[in-house]
């Protein structure tokens, strides 16, 4: 059904976006008539010399001009607005069909020494993060990976989870605000830390007490003496001479003038970007405690910061005036317009400075909201997990658990609790489905306690500190091989289980880096070093004695398996957690389907 309305949003923006385009194209053309045909007008009324007819023909071309350009700005912003907005809903396909969208993938928050996220794909292509993502901002990136890498509390979780739903809720806020952040995509610079350090700049401070009480009344100054002069008595050697100076004075402050405004230029850029964005989160009303907390952030007195961002932007315009030559000089000789309009700026940044910087994360923990409340719309049938106390019998349960980045038609649910046991011992067959489960609930946890709702039809579980063990690599630059690689991981896997009672391991076949013996002998050890440590997790593993250790530790250790079947000589794999130990590997067909017999091979020896 969402993507039913993603496809209905992409049909209607585009065909507005041809009739902008449409306007946009009459109004240039308007333009150059007004040109070519006000220049005609001019010839002919130079003709009728009719001073009165030519200054009133060149104002109303002059404002007929202009008007048609401000025309032409707000269709062009009205144009960008449109494609923001299509390319969001496209970019909800394209996921769909490729799992590959517009957004980044947080390859750059990959990092092998965490104690998880290498090993559940959360980071990089085709990962959870790729995903997820709805986050333009460098910062709101960044919260959602700082989310999927730590857990939060209970309260914070909970918090999320009903901010999430309220966003989930209203479509259309959701995704107004997606699109005024998306022209983020392609800026690679951190706007919270680029601001403080421009803030910060010694340069971005301008004027003494007496040139701000002079700027301040240069105005009325020239005007009374442009009056005297008219009505009273000619002062225009004074009049003439004062604006001299004002113009020499600003020549000679130019090349400041021109720092300042080059470094403030960007800073403005940015934040009237920012400001459609910000005003969203200003003016809706939202109804849970964080969203609220969040807002209130935003509040200064009786200033919203949106308007705080727009009002910086129109000082820099005006200040830009400067470039034009004639008028920067006349509107300098009159008004002091350099002098002015820099400490205008300078009184700006001394009042908005510090909220400015809290607006950038509230933006980007709503862009991390967002971006779950997206998961959620368009994935209505999974599970909104409960999150337990972390009492001594909370147990994780979950029924109908799928790997979430696994598709629909391909996926098979299973369901899954540790009540009763400490370790679930997981044997099977190559293939058999084994690592994929552990991610499964691995990867589910990621989401729950990020505050997301989860591939499952229940999911229920106390705040677990994950730490795995699946994809041990070897390291040439470190010069470390696989097996030491193997025995670094599982110090760190022992390491944390005795310190941290709420770990909660994943191990994927351990010790693969030596032979049967040792790997069975050291696997054996290892699980009974766990259990006096009162660990928690699951393992996973070929060597089917390992199952003995049911028997030995009741309470303790419960075997499960995946297996296969065989018809007609063919492996059949129906990817389901069943009770007990496997009796069925499939090493010998899998060999003979490659062309070696090992029966035959055993009859040689």
């Amino acid at each position: 059904m969402i993507y039913q309305q993603y496809q209905e949003h992409i049909q209607k923006t585009g065909e507005e976006i041809q009739q902008v385009n449409k306007h946009i194209n009459q109004n240039s053309f308007a333009r150059l008539f007004v040109i070519l045909g006000g220049g005609a007008l001019l010839f002919y009324s130079f003709q009728l010399n009719s001073i009165l007819l030519v200054l009133l023909l060149t104002i109303g071309i002059i404002l007929l001009f202009a008007f048609l350009i401000g025309r032409q700005a707000k269709l062009e912003r009205k144009r960008d607005d449109m494609m923001s907005f299509l390319k969001i809903n496209e970019n909800e396909i394209q996921l769909k069909n490729t799992r590959q969208g517009v957004y980044d993938n947080g390859q750059t928050f990959e990092n092998n020494e965490h104690p998880y996220t290498a090993d559940l794909d959360i980071f990089g292509p085709f990962s959870l993060f790729a995903m997820l993502n709805r986050a333009a901002t460098a910062l709101g990136k960044s919260t959602l990976a700082t989310w999927l890498t730590a857990a939060g509390s209970k309260p914070a979780i909970e918090e999320r989870q009903q901010a999430v739903a309220e966003l989930e809720a209203d479509l259309d806020w959701s995704q107004h605000f997606q699109s005024r952040l998306v022209f983020n995509l392609t800026q690679k610079t951190e706007v919270k830390s680029f601001l403080a350090r421009y803030f910060e700049d010694s340069g971005l401070s301008f004027g003494t007490p007496l040139l701000k009480i002079y700027v301040t009344i240069v105005p009325f100054i020239m005007v009374v003496l442009v009056a005297l002069s008219v009505f009273v008595y000619p002062l225009w050697p004074y009049v003439g001479g004062l604006a001299l100076i004002h113009l020499l004075w600003t020549l000679g402050m130019a090349g400041k003038v021109s720092l300042f405004s080059s470094k403030i230029d960007k800073v403005g850029h940015v934040l009237a970007a920012y400001a459609d964005g910000l005003a969203l989160v200003e003016g809706k009303q939202f109804q849970t405690a964080l969203t609220k907390r969040l807002q209130n952030q935003l509040r200064m007195n009786d200033t919203q910061l949106s308007t705080a961002f727009k009002q910086l932007s129109r000082l820099i315009n005006n200040l830009d005036a400067r470039n034009n030559m004639l008028v920067g000089s006349l509107l300098n000789m009159f008004f002091l317009w350099d002098f002015k309009y820099v400490m205008k700026i300078v009184h700006w940044k001394s009042q908005y400075e510090a909220n400015i910087l809290v607006a950038f994360d509230v933006i980007a923990e709503f862009e991390a909201l967002n971006s779950l409340a997206v998961l959620k719309r368009n994935h209505p049938e999974w599970t909104l997990p409960q999150i337990l106390d972390n009492q001594p019998d909370a147990s994780l349960s979950t029924t109908g658990i799928a790997h979430p980045l696994i598709p629909v038609n391909t996926s098979v649910l299973n369901n899954y609790t540790n009540q009763g046991h400490h370790i679930a011992l997981i044997t099977g067959s190559n293939m058999a489905g084994k690592s994929t489960f552990l991610r499964t609930v691995g990867i589910n946890a990621v989401l729950a306690y990020a505050g997301a709702v989860c591939c499952a039809s229940s999911f229920r579980l106390p705040i677990y500190h994950l730490i795995s063990y699946m994809r041990i690599k070897d390291s040439l630059n470190e010069s470390t091989s696989t097996f030491k690689a193997e025995l670094n991981r599982m110090r760190f896997i022992l390491q944390t289980v005795e310190t941290d009672k709420q770990s909660f391991f994943l191990i994927d076949e351990m010790l693969r880096g030596t032979n049967s013996v040792d790997k069975y002998l050291g696997s054996r050890a290892i699980i009974q070093k766990l259990m006096q440590m009162e660990g928690r997790g699951m393992v996973a593993t070929h060597d089917l004695q390992l199952a003995s250790l049911e028997e030995e530790h009741p309470g303790k250790v419960q075997n499960y398996h995946f297996d296969i079947q065989v018809v007609g000589g063919e492996m059949l794999f129906d990817y389901k957690l069943k009770n007990g130990r496997c009796t069925i590997f499939n090493a010998s067909m899998l060999l003979k389907g490659i062309g070696i017999d090992v029966e035959k091979t055993k009859e040689i020896t």
